[in-house]
């Protein structure tokens, strides 16, 4: 399902969400692995950067779960959802880049695309939703901002180093 369409039912919109919630558990699994592999050597800056991206993506993840419970639609089984986030995100793995700050810019990139694009697709719909649209674009712009953010903030100590 592409994010690229516009977006006719609670059923399309419950999906997409689904998708987020997938792409939050990976940001956050690939910060842990990150996190756990790392040497103790690991400097306070990056720790604080790793531990950060998993607490928000478990909070991004808690508010598109309240956005599907107010739809009220049936969810999509997790293995089916995991696949289409797999094949259109998840081609790389967290030892895929040069560098632990290198796989947080994607990670954070891609989060911020998906938004975006969600969105985007929002905003083109006429469809009613069964919960308040302005509630929705709301959310998700917030957290599209907290993603912007991070990027910014990744690339900050990037340019540092």
């Amino acid at each position: 399902m592409s994010v690229g369409n516009r977006i006719t039912s609670d059923d399309q919109l419950a999906r997409l969400l689904q998708i987020g919630i997938v792409l939050e558990e990976v940001v956050e699994a690939r910060a842990y692995h990150h996190y756990s592999s790392l040497d103790a050597e690991l400097d306070a800056e990056v720790e604080d950067l790793l531990e950060h991206a998993a607490e928000e993506s478990a909070d991004h993840r808690r508010r598109l779960e309240d956005l599907i419970e107010d739809l009220g639609v049936e969810s999509v089984p997790f293995d089916e959802i995991e696949g289409l986030v797999e094949a259109r995100y998840g081609r790389t793995q967290p030892d895929d880049f040069d560098g632990v700050l290198y796989d947080a810019l994607c990670n954070e990139e891609t989060a911020y695309k998906f938004y975006d694009d969600l969105i985007e697709a929002i905003e083109a719909s006429d469809a009613e939703f069964s919960v308040d649209r302005e509630e929705l674009i709301a959310t998700l712009s917030a957290i599209r901002e907290e993603e912007a953010e991070g990027v910014e903030e990744v690339t900050a100590i990037m340019e540092e180093r």
